[in-house]
């Protein structure tokens, strides 16, 4: 007994514990996948056996405190964590002990105090101790679209003799004696409300006191003299004495260029070419699409995007490219532009490879070639449909949209005033809701615009067309009766897609970055005063890239409304920005390091500017419409630049290590690197952990709880385990060596990839704004990646005493 005692207040078994809980819980969304949530709870997350691990742990923390003589040796950061986590783990026995989660169903009229539950021995019922009625219930949609902005109830509550008026929607609770309502979901014929309702009052308590304890033992760390990253610093300071060179790095960077397809009608394309000004003008036209007001050429990218999955087609920008489709669409029936990345498609169809025209599609009598086959791919479950049955889906998807242009049935650009959910129509919609005299407007006057677009291409005279449009922006002005035309917002969303900031940032990261690493490699040789002022030079452009980049999510927020960062593309944006802050911060007095960070930051916006990734600005589901979702997704997304700054200073020290030629001023180099590591990663894992809490915060008070195991959630708290066990495997003296924390640091970084990516692509769970598609072919490069970084850290390991 007194062996394991001791063992268990050894930092070997907080490591030991650490790793099990990590592999629990990576098998526990797996078990979800194969089998269900269910499973996994009662086969993991509520086990006895894992409840027991926590409780290891929550012991093998309380004895190190106390073995270790942290409060008699004011180690009062690592003193609050640790009493932080104990609170944390004991808020969450709290709540899972004698917290109660149900739910409440009301249809409109009626009256209820039945709270169901659901248990692991079926199903509860429990009665209240107030009535519940509802008054009214509201399923509010964005303009013109059946997306939910806003689901809505009015409640009475009868208690205590008395009746309450209450309102509850998403991110609005209601509280009634401990009991906490939350709008979850409503009935189908929106005539009833389904609320989800949660008493926890001791378990909240317990559990928020361990958060606020744990955001002081943060703060703690950066401040207090005696703490991990202050004792960092001051090594860091020591190391830099001894060195005068940087040390040598190689990156490879590589580009693509896409020309336009070849096609029997490309010479025809380029005799029909819309200009430049022209097409610019139609760009600023407004059109209502997925709930949204937006300039036509907002419209027009994602069109093009969506069919050509390119941003041009040729020297084509999109706006020439769908105006033209519009006025000219017997031409552009044959034009090669649906773009097909499956062979066996193309073999079986005998269509040509890559991109495909329109009227390839259609037999001679005008049927639909692909439809025979899609009807028996519809009838098939989801999970049990091939590849290249998906990629049918997809094909017709475009082809779907080509129609809807060819037929004028997509374009809502005709405001109908008397409408109250304010739906804009397009000129080839049923135009019934509207008077005979608007109907025939709308009809004629979008065919005049087209004609008078067609008559310009022969004449090169643009008046009359610039006239037509005119006509439809004044008839829109005049019906938008709900003012959603925002000029000032239209505009700026026009300039923002004109600007396209976050490319042309991209490109001056890669130049800049790539220029001040070479510098750093050049110093190798010999100092000279040139090589600071170029420094100066370039870290000065890059501060000027890091506003353009500010000043681009600046747009994109006052553009959508919300913090721009609430789905893929938006979060990888934002990665970006953190990794090169995390470099400025860094790298103040380590040129490789700012311009490791700086490289990285251009080759994460590639990756968001790939065509799998979707940078329209959408609407927001309603339960991300809370204050929450901005410091939640701000803070954990922003441990990710810090992670990457780690991973990158890991590959850089194992290749010195695999690769470099001693020199006694070398080891120097990797000890300066890897306490930048260490720093970058513990303020990482403080971001992390802190931004996860505060998910937890949102979810407790938009849903009422904190946890529920979504397997996004879990990767989450996997990485957090992670990089903890790497940021304390110095305190184990057979584990203490720069070799073994830098390969890990690199490593560490799959589970990152895994809580971002992966979730998404081989996981399920409810956090779908952040989904991608079209993905498996990067995760293919990521293995490689990694089977690389493997050899590395082989080699690295057999010549490290030589360098070292």
């Amino acid at each position: 007994m007194d062996k394991f005692v001791r063992f268990l207040s050894s930092y070997k078994a907080s490591i030991v514990l650490l790793l099990i809980y990590a592999i629990g819980l990576a098998i526990a969304t797996f078990i979800e996948k194969w089998m269900g949530a269910q499973a996994a709870k009662m086969l993991i997350y509520y086990s006895p056996l894992f409840l027991f691990l926590q409780f290891l742990l929550v012991m093998n923390f309380i004895l190190i405190l106390f073995s270790r003589n942290f409060i008699q040796r004011k180690k009062w950061a690592m003193v609050v964590i640790h009493f932080a986590l104990v609170v944390i783990l004991l808020g969450a026995l709290t709540t899972f002990l004698f917290g109660k989660e149900g739910q409440v169903h009301i249809r409109e009229g009626e009256k209820t105090d039945q709270m169901v539950m659901h248990t692991s021995k079926g199903i509860k019922t429990e009665t209240l101790p107030f009535m519940l009625e509802l008054r009214d219930f509201r399923l509010i949609r964005y303009p013109g679209s059946q997306s939910p902005s806003s689901y809505e109830s009015d409640l009475l509550v009868h208690v205590d003799g008395e009746v309450r008026e209450a309102k509850v929607f998403m991110n609005n609770v209601l509280d009634v004696k401990g009991y906490r309502f939350f709008q979850a979901s409503y009935d189908q014929d929106e005539m009833g409300t389904i609320l989800s309702v949660n008493k926890d009052v001791a378990g909240r308590t317990v559990t928020y006191t361990g958060y606020l304890m744990l955001v002081a033992g943060f703060i703690l760390i950066f401040f207090m003299p005696n703490s991990r990253f202050r004792k960092l610093q001051q090594q860091l300071k020591e190391v830099r004495k001894g060195i005068l060179i940087p040390v040598l790095l190689i990156i490879t960077t590589f580009g693509y260029a896409q020309d336009m397809p070849d096609g029997p009608m490309s010479g025809t394309v380029q005799e029909n070419r819309i200009p430049p000004e022209h097409a610019a003008r139609f760009g600023t036209l407004p059109v209502q699409f997925r709930g949204r007001t937006m300039p036509m050429n907002t419209f027009s990218s994602e069109i093009l995007r969506k069919v050509h999955k390119e941003q041009a087609f040729g020297d084509l920008n999109s706006d020439q490219f769908l105006l033209g489709l519009l006025a000219m669409p017997q031409m552009w029936m044959q034009v090669p532009l649906i773009a097909l990345s499956d062979k066996e498609i193309s073999a079986q169809y005998n269509l040509p490879e890559e991109y495909i025209p329109y009227y390839h599609l259609f037999d001679q009598q005008g049927n639909y070639r692909l439809l025979p086959r899609l009807q028996e791919i519809y009838h098939r479950p989801a999970d049990k449909r091939t590849s290249s049955e998906k990629e049918l889906i997809k094909l017709d998807e475009r082809v779907n949209i080509l129609y809807q242009l060819f037929n004028h049935t997509m374009l809502g650009i005709y405001p109908d005033p008397n409408d109250p959910s304010h739906t804009w129509y397009a000129p080839g919609d049923d135009l019934s809701v509207f008077s005979e005299t608007d109907s025939v407007f709308i009809t004629q006057s979008f065919e005049q615009y087209l004609a008078e677009v067609r008559q310009a291409l022969r004449s090169g005279d643009w008046s009359k067309a610039d006239q037509a449009l005119e006509v439809i922006e004044a008839y829109q002005s005049d019906n938008d009766k709900a003012s959603l035309i925002r000029p000032d917002k239209l505009q700026a969303e026009f300039r923002y897609n004109r600007l396209d900031l976050f490319n042309r940032v991209k490109v001056g990261y890669f130049i800049s970055g790539g220029l001040l690493l070479i510098i750093a490699l050049m110093q190798l040789l010999r100092e000279k005063r040139w090589k600071r002022y170029a420094t100066a030079v370039l870290t000065v452009f890059i501060v000027l890239l890091f506003f353009c980049h500010i000043f681009g999510m600046g747009m994109r927020w006052y553009i959508s409304g919300y913090a721009p960062w609430s789905n893929s593309y938006e979060t990888m944006v934002y990665v970006s920005w953190a990794t090169v802050l995390a470099g400025f911060i860094f790298g103040r007095k380590s040129t490789l390091t700012r311009a490791l960070a700086t490289l990285f930051g251009g080759v994460i916006l590639f990756v968001a500017a790939l065509n799998w990734m979707d940078p329209q600005i959408n609407t927001l589901v309603p339960v991300l419409k809370s204050p929450w979702l901005m410091f939640h997704v701000a803070v954990i997304v922003a441990a990710y630049g810090f992670f990457g700054i780690s991973f990158l200073l890991g590959i850089t020290n194992l290749s010195i290590m695999a690769f470099a030629k001693h020199s006694p001023r070398l080891p120097y180099r990797i000890k300066e690197l890897s306490i930048i590591n260490n720093m970058s990663l513990l303020t990482g894992v403080v971001l992390m952990t802190t931004g996860t809490f505060l998910g937890a915060v949102w979810a407790n008070e938009s849903w009422g709880r904190y946890w529920g195991w979504d397997p996004k959630e879990t990767w989450a708290l996997i990485s957090i385990v992670v990089y903890t066990m790497v940021t304390h495997m110095h305190l184990v003296k057979r584990w203490n060596s720069l070799w073994l924390f830098n390969l890990l640091s690199v490593f560490a970084f799959a589970s990152v990839l895994m809580t971002f990516l992966g979730v998404n692509y081989f996981l399920s769970g409810m956090h779908s704004y952040g989904q991608t598609e079209g993905i498996s072919s990067v995760f293919m490069y990521i293995v490689i990646a990694f089977v690389m970084l493997g050899i590395l850290g082989i080699i690295s390991y057999r010549k490290r005493e030589k360098v070292i």
